[in-house]
């Protein structure tokens, strides 16, 4: 079986949590339109003004996704 990343992306402020929603809505349609092997994603407020959305993928898929998408980071992820 394939590795899986997180890749993730960190919002802040009074609107980071909407944000951070909103932003889960583009991740799901980029993984429809491009046809990802993973329909993984996900959004949490870390802290009052900290919010992050992230989606996983599989390593093969990681570089063209980070290159279209630009994450602010991302680390393994275990189902």
């Amino acid at each position: 079986m394939e590795k899986k990343l997180r890749l993730i992306w960190d919002f802040h402020g009074p609107d980071a949590l909407p944000t951070a929603k909103h932003h889960e809505i583009h991740l799901k349609q980029f993984i429809e339109r491009d046809q990802l092997a993973n329909n993984i994603t996900g959004y949490e407020e870390v802290e009052e003004m900290y919010a992050v959305a992230w989606l996983v993928v599989n390593e093969s898929e990681m570089i063209a996704v980070r290159d279209a998408l630009r994450p602010h980071r991302g680390e393994w992820y275990n189902d």
